[in-house]
């Protein structure tokens, strides 16, 4: 028997006679890119051509974005075009990013090329959980991105897409429909664009309001004036974004002694500040906010601080609002049972009118958050008792799983939140009132000696944040810092050494070493 070796002779596919038109889209979950990626899809094919999509999901908790692609050709008689599923570098014509940082990532993927690549993005911010988490200021730099955009994108459109959607009851992804309709890239006629968007159903005339004024926008990006450096600003309330009644309405005299008392170059933060505290608990306590800035603004002004545009009283403006709105057990609930917040997650996932959703979330309550909301006596009395104390720790120290927006949890929830009233008779209170103010007066009593050393002095509060073991290790970590810096308040350099201790300090355990920089200086 012969072996015999049947061979396929193909004929080879040869070049490509025309490419495609690629598109690539990077967006996060919730701001529609699944949505925008079908829109283009349906656009191509109700001209009548081949488009192909794809889609690579991103890690969850905003560590990364999706990416789309789409890929899209003119028919040719009945040659059926080979489309790719993955974006090339060097081979992408539009790329459209959802958020401004999803941009640079695109830009670091290669996808973005000077010679080809029309970028097409939103300049706001969605911040990364990396970035929240982060101890100090760990918000990524956008400066980078808008320098790279200029070098590394044929052309770009970039503007806050996110806010215009809002501002037209719509999302984004209408806004980067438009931004893409405008940009010409794709050769499709605007009608076109239209009739995919009134397709969809629900939420029509928001979308194609919010697809028009995209166009509009881009059409008139290169001739809008530049905004006025005179123009004045928008009126302000007390606290513009709270439904605290507290906040809203009683605190107008407190706005009042603001506007009269505070230089204009402390004025903006003050008012926040003014509007946190007040929200916090209530008009009396933001006055006690306001007596103690206008204390540091005396002694500012008294040694010459305009010459510094109050650098002290504009940081302490910024920091004794923190101090003030410390995170306790009565602020966690009042912030979870805000309507506002229920209103902002439904947005987030998405939720059409009829739909329920539910929260589950994690708590892990210490006997030290209960103990704060103990009268002063008390809580001195179970703290001079360590053993009863642990005691009591260990029985109540177990974590829960706390559906929100169940019945008996939102009451229990919305209980503790009405405990506002007892606050200032607490134990907590009393602890975080006295650690505010001793922080203030050695403020105070370095200004005259360094101005500069005091400044550093209030920019040190920024160690302190968050709850429960967070809010503890930031107060070891401060309390170590302004020991240091009591130390070394003779030396002239004290507060170039001050500056460098609290940035070490924020970074500590992320590539910065405390303990070896409180080493050096204590070595000279």
């Amino acid at each position: 028997m012969r072996d015999e070796t049947v061979k396929l002779k193909l004929a080879p596919a040869g070049e490509a006679t025309e490419r495609p038109i690629s598109v690539a889209i990077v967006a996060m979950g919730g701001q529609g890119g699944g949505v925008l990626t079908e829109w283009i899809v349906a656009l191509a094919e109700d001209a009548g051509w081949t488009a192909q999509s794809t889609s690579v999901p991103g890690v969850a908790q905003r560590t990364g974005a999706t990416i789309y692609y789409v890929e899209m050709m003119a028919p040719r008689g009945s040659e059926r075009p080979v489309l790719a599923q993955m974006p090339t570098p060097g081979d992408v014509d539009v790329v459209i990013a959802s958020e401004f940082v999803e941009a640079g990532r695109s830009i670091l993927r290669g996808i973005v090329t000077p010679d080809r690549t029309t970028l097409i993005a939103s300049s706001h911010r969605s911040l990364a959980i990396a970035e929240k988490m982060a101890p100090g200021l760990g918000i990524a730099d956008s400066s980078a991105v808008t320098d790279a955009v200029g070098v590394t994108a044929l052309r770009s459109i970039v503007f806050d897409m996110d806010a215009l959607a809002a501002a037209h009851g719509s999302v984004i992804s209408a806004a980067m429909f438009g931004a893409l309709a405008a940009s010409g890239v794709l050769p499709f006629m605007t009608d076109a664009y239209r009739a995919v968007i009134r397709r969809q159903g629900k939420g029509t005339e928001a979308s194609l309001r919010t697809f028009d004024a995209a166009i509009a926008r881009v059409d008139g990006v290169a001739k809008a004036p530049a905004p006025a450096a005179d123009t004045a600003p928008p009126p302000q309330s007390l606290a513009p974004a709270s439904t605290n009644p507290s906040a809203c309405g009683r605190g107008s005299h407190l706005l009042a002694r603001l506007q009269a008392g505070m230089p204009p170059q402390v004025l903006p933060m003050a008012r926040a500040g003014l509007a946190k505290v007040v929200d916090f608990q209530d008009a009396a306590y933001g006055a006690e906010y306001l007596t103690a800035l206008e204390r540091m603004l005396v002694l500012d002004r008294d040694l010459g601080g305009a010459a510094q545009d109050y650098l002290l009283t504009t940081e302490t403006a910024k920091y004794l609002a923190n101090a003030m709105a410390y995170d306790d057990v009565i602020r966690v609930a009042d912030l979870k049972t805000r309507a506002r917040r229920r209103d902002r997650i439904g947005t987030e996932i998405g939720l059409r009118p009829g739909q329920l959703f539910q929260t589950t979330e994690y708590m892990h309550p210490r006997m030290e958050e209960v103990a704060g909301l103990m009268p002063v006596a008390l809580g001195h009395w179970l703290h001079a008792r360590p053993r009863l104390f642990g005691w009591l720790d260990r029985r109540i120290s177990k974590g829960r799983r706390v559906r929100t927006y169940s019945p008996g949890w939102f009451l229990m929830l919305y209980i503790v939140a009405g405990l506002r009233g007892m606050r200032r008779r607490s134990f907590r209170h009393a602890e975080e009132s006295a650690h505010w103010r001793r922080w203030l007066e050695l403020a105070m009593q370095t200004t005259p000696r360094n101005y500069g050393l005091a400044v550093e002095i209030i920019r040190c509060r920024r160690l302190i944040k968050g709850y429960s073991d967070t809010h503890a290790r930031g107060q070891s970590k401060f309390a170590r810092v302004i020991e240091e810096i009591r130390r070394i308040a003779p030396r002239a350099d004290a507060a170039d050494w001050a500056r460098r201790l609290r940035e070490t300090a924020v970074r500590d355990g992320e590539g910065g070493d405390l303990d070896g920089l409180i080493r050096t200086i204590r070595s000279f």
